[in-house]
């Protein structure tokens, strides 16, 4: 089995491709050891003390390196934890863990039923063109809300924490969403 890397924006993270699905549908992130519980590979991860974060996509796997920690020394330790679990056909969740159940956002917005249309059609570039290219870079992008002309964005994988991401929500996110849908004034990261 070829597990191909490759860099991503964010200079602490890199992304694996393990070339078949990782994820059936949606996507996971674990910001952190305690969340990994959830799967014996982020816990795997995680439990080298060199990982800070662990991000599974559709067909590819995100780790972001601890500060102070080279990938020079991690990444022969990551593709050795991604081969020893693909190629045992291990599972990816824990049996018995919640893994399979999405939690609702807490965050409340108050959209108006007004805005109906406008949401529909942010979602809609959200899906067909922010998602999959945000996906090429290692990370994950979900809307969260929109109120008032301001829509808000939570950023995952890669795109949590990386350097670039600002500039990336701001001037490509934010210009391609105002082009289509003029309604909106800002994108917010949350």
């Amino acid at each position: 089995m070829l597990i191909r890397t490759e860099q991503t924006p964010n200079p602490a993270t890199r992304k694996f491709l393990p070339g078949q699905n990782v994820m059936d549908a949606g996507t996971r992130d674990f910001a952190d050891a305690e969340s990994a519980q959830a799967s014996p590979l982020a816990r795997a991860l995680f439990d080298s003390g060199m990982v800070e974060g662990v991000f599974y996509g559709r067909d590819f796997i995100s780790v972001t390196a601890a500060p102070g920690v080279s990938w020079t020394d991690l990444e022969p330790l990551v593709l050795e934890t991604l081969l020893d679990h693909f190629v045992s056909g291990a599972p990816l969740f824990a049996a018995g863990s919640a893994a399979g159940i999405l939690v609702a956002d807490d965050t409340d917005y108050g959209e108006d039923p007004a805005d109906a249309e406008i949401i529909d059609q942010i979602k809609e570039l959200i899906e067909t063109r922010v998602r999959p290219a945000v996906a090429q870079d290692g990370g994950d992008i979900v809307y969260k809300g929109y109120k008032d002309g301001h829509l808000y964005l939570s950023m995952h994988g890669a795109c949590s924490g990386c350097p670039s991401s600002t500039v990336t929500l701001k001037r490509g996110i934010e210009s391609l969403i105002r082009h289509y849908v003029p309604e909106v004034e800002s994108v917010e990261a949350v």
